[in-house]
């Protein structure tokens, strides 16, 4: 609930007859008056339906003034109400006074209050525009002697207006920098900053969006038709070539950007409609809070991520500590029926698959704990070969075929396992969506190649799919993130993005006739981490 506009006004001026008249404009003796009543005491005796009297101010605020024949005076009435927390929202100072002139009386004013809407109202000054200015403030007026009456009220309620807008910003900035992590979550909160924003600029076109690294923006929430009204290219072309800061604001014709981190606004003005000075730094000052604001909402979730994460971590070890007694028993089991001669093909399946549980949830634990990887030179054809094979215990892997082309015969300086799994993942990955969008002649390919200048190797894996959902793209190898698969945890990439960058490599995915994963790995031991 907003609370209730500041209407309080302040005249300064020498001569008492200008006072008076100010007072008399904007609270007019009528008022005392009760014209609803004078109005229904006509009725009767008029026999009519229509007022005979109208309030003639209905429409503008309902000012308080108070009147001060000389700056000091002024002065004292002001720091008198601000010590009362009932500062003036508008002040009309004349410029030719005795004693301190309107500019010295504006300047001791600032000293106390640099929020008061100031208004000189004079015939004649001594005194540039770009001096009132420069020693009064930006959030100043100037008019000229003689006005009329409906001067002085359109001058008194604009700036009690803007008065209110910009103190009711600085409390939205408040608390925005007093957020509790417990008490919101990320997307409530950019929705809000989003309103708030529009609302303060007076918009009905914007848009929020994340601006990745690549310069690629990906759309959040969006108020009105902004996306008709602007070109959202061609304005992240232009921010290419111009050097804007984490925390910004840049006006761009009469469209707003507003930069908050990786987050960004684009609000499009109103015509003829110009952010005054103090405006344009208080939504700077939003911006930063804002930003401030959603870092620790960001901050928030991961915690919570880690928080689940470690939750999964503890039921696995303690799954782990249950299961690894049948599962060496299977191994058990498979040896002591070839000691008695029982030959059958599944005994070696019955190994490959206890193994493959066993690797499974060592390297699950270790992505939950953030285990050092274990280096050994290891060469690459194998890690596809066997990367592939752990998908075959998958009962409808035989629906989907999977070709190779693996150049030479890299060696590695890595960890078997975990690379195994990194291929693993990937492959399954491709297979789930192959199969649940029932793609026909199901195909996936991985291709090898060694980078003898960057002494890298690359390994690309493409499906013929549908490709990776826009809404998941950026974030496909955060945990727990999933979307249209009927198997799956979340965590399947995000292991591999873990394990890719603990061996100093990179990983990255975009659509292109399906979905297309590229790995780059050092080939030597330099860049993998010795945690």
């Amino acid at each position: 609930m907003r609370e209730t506009i500041n209407t309080s006004v302040l005249v300064i001026d020498d001569e008492e007859m200008v006072r008076d008249n100010i007072e008399d404009i904007l609270v007019p003796r009528h008022h005392i008056y009760d014209s609803g009543r004078i109005n229904a005491a006509a009725n009767i005796l008029f026999d009519t339906p229509q007022p005979v009297l109208t309030s003639s101010t209905s429409n503008i605020p309902n000012f308080i003034v108070h009147k001060a024949a000389n700056g000091m005076e002024g002065l004292e009435m002001v720091k008198k109400s601000i010590l009362a927390n009932k500062p003036y929202a508008v002040i009309f100072l004349d410029m030719r006074m005795p004693g301190w002139d309107g500019l010295e009386t504006a300047i001791e004013i600032r000293k106390y209050d640099n929020k008061v809407e100031i208004i000189f109202v004079t015939a004649f000054s001594d005194r540039s525009i770009s001096d009132i200015v420069a020693n009064a403030g930006q959030n100043i007026g100037y008019h000229c002697k003689p006005y009329a009456s409906e001067e002085i009220i359109q001058l008194a309620t604009k700036a009690v207006t803007d008065y209110g807008k910009l103190r009711n910003l600085e409390r939205l900035i408040e608390i925005i920098s007093s957020i509790n992590l417990e008490e919101h979550q990320l997307n409530p909160l950019l929705h809000n900053i989003l309103d708030q924003l529009a609302l303060y600029i007076d918009t009905d076109m914007a848009l929020l969006g994340k601006l990745h690294d690549d310069y690629t923006y990906e759309k959040i929430f969006s108020i009105g038709t902004i996306e008709e009204k602007i070109d959202v290219e061609q304005l992240i072309t232009k921010i290419k070539s111009i050097d804007i800061a984490v925390e910004e604001v840049v006006l761009m014709d009469d469209i707003i950007l507003a930069k908050m981190d990786n987050y960004s606004i684009f609000a499009v003005l109103k015509k003829d409609h110009k952010l005054k000075t103090e405006k344009l730094y208080l939504l700077k000052l939003f911006v930063q809070n804002a930003a401030k604001a959603v870092r620790n909402a960001e901050l928030h979730e991961k915690l919570l991520q880690k928080e689940k994460l470690s939750a999964i971590g503890k039921a696995v070890g303690m799954m782990m500590h249950d299961l690894r007694s049948p599962i060496q028993s299977l191994k058990i089991i498979a040896e002591m029926m070839r000691e008695e001669n029982v030959q059958n093909e599944w005994l070696d399946v019955i190994d490959m698959c206890g193994k493959q549980v066993s690797e499974i949830f060592e390297d699950f634990l270790d992505f939950i704990n953030v285990n050092p990887i274990k280096k050994a030179p290891v060469h690459l054809h194998e890690i596809i070969e066997d990367g592939i094979k752990m998908t075959e215990s998958r009962s409808d892997v035989t629906q989907v075929i999977i070709d190779r082309n693996i150049s030479g015969d890299t060696v590695i300086w890595g960890d078997k396992s975990k690379l195994k799994r990194v291929v693993m993942n990937v492959v399954n990955n491709a297979i789930d969506a192959l199969l649940d969008h029932k793609v026909k002649a199901p195909h996936i390919s991985i291709v090898t190649e060694a980078n003898e200048i960057n002494n890298t190797v690359v390994i690309q894996i493409r499906d013929n799919g549908p490709g990776i959902p826009p809404s998941i793209i950026k974030t496909l190898f955060d945990p727990f993130i999933t979307k249209e698969k009927s198997n799956g945890t979340g965590l399947g990439l995000a292991i591999v993005k873990q394990y890719v960058t603990a061996h100093g490599g990179t990983v990255s995915v975009e659509n292109n006739d399906g979905a297309f994963f590229t790995i780059i790995l050092p080939v030597s031991s330099a860049g993998i981490e010795d945690n």
